[in-house]
């Protein structure tokens, strides 16, 4: 698909149903001339609910869909009779998003499992008939409640990438090439920066018909966090990867300072993803030397793992594999 099609972040106004009046009426029958209240409730207004649909990877659908409203609840009316419920209407989007308050910024909440449901906006409530308000003392009520209105309000759905592993690296370092040497995925590849426009997501197998899904997050940019570049756009899918693999070419210039600087990108955006386990895998191994890797080895924190590998050539891509499905297995547990 091209790249316009992916859109991860819209803003829509939703407005829910009314709830129905509840009916005054008195029940009149042939022999009954002054049959006691029987007036039925409102029905409730529709609400507006997310749905999580795996079938779904962009909110491209919500794009020009700017108003949705819901429709109103029916009212009551005699021989108990209870309003229509007005219907509810179904927005589905893909698993990983996340739902706000536009006026507030409150997250009101995540859609995390296939299939799940979550009301975005509740209807109004149905009023009662005077049938609920009949006594010993008033047994002819005339009157009845009014429906509840329905709430309205701009709301933001924002997606973040679910996957296993999320690779975080500069423009141009090799991450597309990765994503494509592991996996089916075929994302865009060329020789200058921000050949990435979206995230791509590939899935990797590995032995005995296993599998973990890669994720090629855009490259961000020294001073991403500020909202250079277009790192900032794209930093929140990396919240949802489990563990987070840090792509430095070999020929950078400085690997240990390249990998620092992305760290601090990440510490800025969100203290909480230096939680997250990290691979740092030093790509285009194959244009160094032995002694060019033990300078770049030293230069590396000696608590976070790493292996050097080339897309270009297979070296060392099961190794890489390997090392992936252990630290995914390691943080499960």
């Amino acid at each position: 698909m091209a790249d316009s099609n992916f859109i991860d972040y819209v803003k829509i106004f939703c407005a829910s149903g009314n709830g129905g009046a509840g009916s005054t009426h008195l029940r009149r029958a042939k022999y009954i001339p002054k049959g006691g209240p029987d007036g039925g409730d409102g029905g409730r207004g529709g609400h507006i609910i997310l749905r999580a649909n795996p079938q779904f990877w962009t909110l491209i659908h919500l794009k020009y869909r700017k108003h949705i409203k819901a429709e109103h609840g029916g009212a009551g009316s005699g021989q108990l009779c209870k309003g229509k419920n007005g219907a509810d209407i179904y927005l589905d989007v893909p698993v990983g998003t996340v739902a706000k308050n536009a006026e507030t910024g409150e997250v009101l909440f995540e859609m995390l499992e296939p299939g799940e449901e979550r009301i975005l906006v509740k209807g109004g409530r149905g009023g009662l008939g005077n049938n609920n308000f009949k006594s010993a003392t008033n047994q002819t009520p005339r009157y009845a409640q009014p429906g509840e209105p329905g709430t309205e309000g701009w709301f933001i759905l924002e997606l973040k990438v679910l996957a296993d592993v999320g690779l975080v690296g500069f423009p141009n370092a090799g991450k597309s090439t990765l994503l494509s040497a592991v996996s089916a995925a075929r994302p865009k590849i060329a020789d200058y920066p921000f050949t990435t426009m979206e995230p791509n997501l590939g899935i990797v197998s590995y032995y005995d018909d296993q599998s973990f899904v890669m994720a090629d997050i855009p490259g961000i940019i020294e001073g991403a966090h500020l909202g250079k570049g277009i790192g900032l756009r794209f930093l929140r899918h990396i919240e949802r990867n489990s563990i987070l693999l840090f792509l430095i070419p070999a020929d950078s210039g400085d690997v240990g300072k390249e990998y620092g600087i992305l760290l601090n990108e990440l510490k800025e955006y969100n203290p909480e993803l230096l939680v997250k386990s990290r691979i740092v895998a030093v790509s285009k191994s194959d244009l160094i030397d032995g002694k060019t890797k033990s300078d770049i080895e030293a230069s590396l924190p000696q608590e976070v793992p790493h292996i050097f590998f080339s897309s270009m050539t297979g070296e060392n891509i099961p190794a890489l594999k390997d090392l992936i499905w252990k630290t995914l297995h390691e943080e499960k547990d």
